[in-house]
Formats: C-alpha cells, sequence, structure tokens
C-alpha cells in the first residue's frame, strides 16, 4: 500500500512541529482522495502548517470507505513521523457511515496508532453544530440516498433532530470537482428552505469548498452554517491549543 503525501513546503524548509522545541505547530491530514493541503488551511490558519497523506478513496460509497479503512492507522503514524502534533480524518462519510460508535473506534485507532490527539470530521460537525446551538438541522450533501441515510442515522445518534437531508448524488470522487460554486450556494439553500423549523444548516462532505459560502449562506438562510472542510480545520487547530477563530467566515470561525 502507498500513501500519498503532500506536506505544505513551509512545514519541510527547516521548520519543526513545536513537540521537538519550536513555535510552528505541523496539523496532519488523513485525506480520503485529494493528497494536496487544501488551500483553505493556509488561508484561515497561516501560522499553521499542514502535512496531509490520502488513503485513495475511489467511491463515496459503503463499498469504497470499506476499501480504504486498514490505511488510516498507517497513514497516522506516518504523520505522526513527520511531526504533526495533532491528527484530523477528513472525510465525514469515512467516519459516518458505520455509525457514531464506530466514528470514536476510528479516533481511537488514529490517536493509539499516532500517539497524538485526533479527531475526525464527522465529529468536527457535530461539535460545530453543538457549539452553535443547533437542534433541528437542515442537510445539503454531496452523496448518494444510501450515504445519505446512514448520516441521517448518525446525526440522530448524535443527538440531532435531522428535518430533511438531499444529496447532489455523488459516487465517483472525480465528480466532486464539478460542482460549481453557484450551484452549490443554490442547492444549499433549497435544502434549508425544504425543512420546517431548522435552526441550522449542515454541509456534509469533505470535498465541496464551501469556505467562501458560508456568510453568505447564513445572511440567506438566517441561522447558522456548519460544513465539514473549513470546520474540520477549526477543530484540528483546537487541537494544537489555538483558539480557531477567524472573522468573515460565519458564525462558527467568528465565535471563540
Amino acid at each position: 500500500m502507498i500513501l500519498r503525501r503532500d506536506i505544505l513546503k513551509a512545514a519541510v524548509a527547516g521548520v519543526t512541529s513545536t513537540a521537538t522545541g519550536t513555535a510552528t505547530p505541523l496539523l496532519g491530514l488523513i485525506a480520503p482522495v485529494d493528497v494536496a493541503v487544501p488551500p483553505e488551511a493556509a488561508l484561515l490558519y497561516p501560522g499553521v502548517h499542514f502535512a496531509a497523506l490520502s488513503v485513495g478513496l475511489k467511491t463515496m460509497t459503503p463499498q469504497g470507505y470499506d476499501e480504504v479503512l486498514e490505511r488510516i492507522a498507517p497513514a497516522a503514524r506516518s504523520l505522526a513521523r513527520d511531526g504533526a502534533e495533532a491528527i484530523v480524518l477528513m472525510g465525514t462519510s469515512l467516519s459516518f457511515y458505520r455509525g457514531a460508535s464506530y466514528n470514536r473506534e476510528l479516533t481511537q485507532r488514529i490517536r493509539q496508532a499516532s500517539g497524538r490527539a485526533a479527531v475526525t470530521m464527522s465529529t468536527a460537525v457535530c461539535d460545530g453544530l453543538r457549539s452553535v446551538g443547533a437542534r433541528r438541522v437542515a442537510v445539503a450533501t454531496a452523496y448518494d440516498d444510501e450515504v445519505n441515510r446512514r448520516l441521517q442515522l448518525f446525526l440522530e445518534e448524535e443527538g440531532f433532530e435531522v428535518g430533511g437531508v438531499r444529496g447532489l448524488g455523488v459516487e465517483k470522487v472525480e465528480d466532486i470537482t464539478s460542482v460549481t460554486r453557484d450551484g452549490l450556494l443554490k442547492f444549499s439553500v433549497d435544502v434549508y428552505r425544504s425543512v420546517d423549523r431548522a435552526d441550522a444548516l449542515l454541509i456534509s462532505c469533505g470535498g465541496l469548498r464551501t469556505l467562501d459560502l458560508l456568510a453568505p449562506l447564513e445572511a440567506r438562510c438566517g441561522v447558522p452554517v456548519v460544513s465539514s472542510l473549513p470546520h474540520a480545520l477549526r477543530a484540528g487547530v483546537r487541537l494544537l491549543g489555538l483558539s480557531g477563530r477567524v472573522a468573515g467566515y460565519g458564525r462558527l470561525l467568528t465565535q471563540a
């Protein structure tokens, strides 16, 4: 098994982690698909360095997730060897598809394999929803109906009432790049408006680029918006002892 790797240049140009005595922390990202560190990482947290390893997910289906599960712990060990002080599993559906207890088990596997603090993207969005006081949520996703069904069960296990879930029907991971900003904005607003009395909107899938949609969506919907990629990065830097606070990108990133 080969784990594809991407470490931001600053993280390897003579910079080591605070675990070895310097001031610049390194956050490790286990990426399901794209090995590149997402540009949102450096935009939100320029004082943090990031390293990513891809486990090579091919399809956003239960079978596809099953095929990469055994690559997660080796990726965590490798990131720890690179100096990562904390690790984020950057795949929402990869961590929720077997339910809440399995999400906790995955987190523990990563901790044991790496010896580092860890969080999954699924845990990050749940913590984000709790932080904004969400109880009844509208959910917009990239997924097909089966993965959406599993997400609803997961969220209900985590104590949320799911008013409705709608997905874009993406299965092949390469197809996520065809989702446009304007299309995702309209789709997400439509999903929110289709749900009666939702007090938050969740956008689930780390492959959806949502950072610059958070504030516009909150303005249109009038409720907090929690999304996989930006709020997983927030959860990761909080493991490093930082606040994760960044102004201008919606309520959750703005609050302490």
